[in-house]
């Protein structure tokens, strides 16, 4: 896990963006002409520059912005993925422009989507006291919180409203795109892994990964007793407050005279302090003690005074589980590479396209159960994405139908030389 890459001072992102917006205008105004350049890329220049220079001050810290994995990764995944979508737009003798100005409208989409569904289905992490507070939650997406089969509802919406506004074939340009698709999807599980989210289950394969405090999934073992924390499992009681369920023998809290029963109201670490109205708020002032030295400070009810003891070893690691993210990039990046190797095959317009529905469904639905981050729903036994799974798969045999009755043939027949 590597939450945090480095950290890019905000007044070089704003040169960064300058700089690239008038190259990138002045290289497309030599094709386009200055006219048809604004047109393709003026908005997306507005758009990055109220982002750059509003939204992401508020998200720095000390003037800098902290680059995150999981960010890094995205930018990574929609660049390649453009880029290969234009190159092969351009060997095809199709127009490239067109690639981006699709790329502006479906990435923007997608991530409202995706980051919507997420909003959606853990509203209670986001819902802050006031409404500012709980904008500003929603919008810094760069730590994770993204809802893959949200951001496929959300780009698939706008890739109608683009075929539809600008008159083009929907069927081929949706095969010309889905390579780059899977390639950004598999772009975005490794940002998954760096950021410690979308975590599998607990095995004993040698490829298994552990996770350190303060992951997702240390926080979600600590929480179902999988293991201790500094020698404490925590239960939430009627009120979902925390109670100290057992103590572990010989541990820092049972020296420190910390007993089964009692309940937490605050934890220090050092010379900071966090109330602990919940047991993940509790778990989570825990796991900020990970460095030997430091001190840590449990306030339970009814006691003046706390238990404290100094580290004098790491607080160690999740139990080694699955690692999820890393399936998933391979099967996302595997699938690319078959639909590269199919397009030159193809009969009909929309066969790619068919073809990445049917696949990644299948492989999506069987990955959810080495997966233990989402629950089931509906009372059905299957996760929110295997449900989801269902009904691609189903629409992708609708699609299949469909397209057999077409006659053979394809709007851009001429094959790729090379992919």
């Amino acid at each position: 896990m590597w939450q945090t890459l480095f950290h890019f001072p905000i007044n070089w992102l704003l040169t960064l963006w300058a700089i690239g917006s008038v190259v990138s205008i002045a290289w497309a105004a030599r094709e386009q002409g200055l006219r048809g350049a604004l047109r393709s890329y003026l908005p997306t220049v507005l758009i990055v520059g109220a982002i750059v220079g509003l939204l992401l001050p508020r998200l720095s810290e000390h003037g800098a912005l902290p680059i995150r994995g999981y960010g890094f990764m995205l930018l990574i995944g929609l660049v390649s993925g453009v880029g290969l979508a234009m190159h092969r737009a351009r060997r095809m003798g199709i127009n490239p422009e067109m690639i981006h100005v699709l790329a502006f409208w479906m990435v923007l989409a997608g991530i409202v989507g995706a980051r919507s569904f997420y909003v959606i289905e853990y509203w209670h992490q986001y819902h802050q006291p006031t409404l500012l507070a709980t904008l500003k939650e929603i919008v810094n997406f760069t730590k994770g919180g993204l809802v893959v089969f949200g951001s496929a509802v959300g780009a698939g919406l706008a890739l109608l409203l683009f075929v539809r506004t600008y008159h083009l074939p929907g069927l081929a340009l949706a095969d010309l795109i889905s390579p780059s698709v899977m390639l950004g999807l598999a772009c975005g599980r490794v940002g998954c892994f760096l950021n410690g989210c979308c975590f599998g289950g607990v095995c004993d394969e040698p490829w298994a990964v552990r996770f350190p405090p303060g992951s997702p999934a240390y926080q979600a073992q600590a929480k179902e007793g999988q293991f201790t924390v500094f020698g404490l499992r925590l239960v939430p009681d009627e009120e979902e407050r925390p109670i100290i369920k057992s103590v572990e023998r010989g541990s820092p809290a049972e020296r420190a005279g910390l007993l089964p029963g009692q309940r937490l109201k605050r934890v220090g670490v050092n010379e900071l302090e966090w109330p602990t109205p919940t047991v993940d708020e509790a778990l989570f002032a825990l796991q900020q003690a990970r460095t030997v030295g430091d001190r840590v400070h449990v306030y339970v009810v009814d006691e003046p005074l706390p238990a404290s003891w100094t580290l004098a070893t790491s607080p160690g690691l999740t139990l080694p589980i699955h690692p999820a993210q890393i399936y998933a990039a391979v099967d996302a990046l595997l699938l690319c590479l078959l639909l590269l190797a199919y397009y030159p095959y193809r009969r009909r317009d929309g066969e790619v396209f068919a073809l990445m529905i049917t696949i990644h469904p299948i492989s999506r639905f069987l990955q959810e159960w080495t997966r233990v981050d989402e629950a089931s729903i509906f009372g059905t036994g299957l996760t929110i994405s295997q449900n989801v799974s269902i009904f691609m798969l189903l629409g992708a045999i609708g699609l299949w139908c469909y397209l057999l009755r077409r006659p053979r043939g394809s709007v851009w027949p001429r094959p790729l030389a090379a992919a």
